[in-house]
């Protein structure tokens, strides 16, 4: 399994736009490219971090060239409104290969 973590800084009162706006895209990034989907979380400096789990690094890789374009132009669009200006389009942080997954699995919200 392989990993990408991204950090996105949302503008104040966009938060629940920039969530809604991610939950729908995931979604279709999953649906298109063959991720396994992913978190998201809210680090205590205010910073949107998003987990994606993807099979392997070839198909991350395939998915990122290709920009992860998704046919939900709304949700694009609610996205890029809701990022402050530093945070286009989104800081990958981290790309790792999974070595030992301890990890419990919980349903999906």
């Amino acid at each position: 399994m392989y990993v990408a973590v991204y950090a996105w800084r949302v503008k104040p009162g966009k938060e629940d736009q920039f969530r809604e706006a991610w939950r729908r895209g995931t979604r279709a990034i999953t649906r298109i490219y063959g991720s396994f989907g992913s978190r998201l979380h809210q680090a205590e400096d205010g910073r949107f971090i998003g987990y994606a789990e993807w099979p392997d690094e070839a198909t991350w890789r395939a998915a990122f060239e290709a920009k992860m374009v998704y046919d939900d132009p709304e949700a694009r669009a609610m996205f890029v409104d809701a990022l402050d200006e530093d945070s286009r389009p989104g800081e990958l942080i981290a790309n790792m290969t999974v070595t030992d997954d301890l990890l419990r699995r919980s349903a999906p919200r």
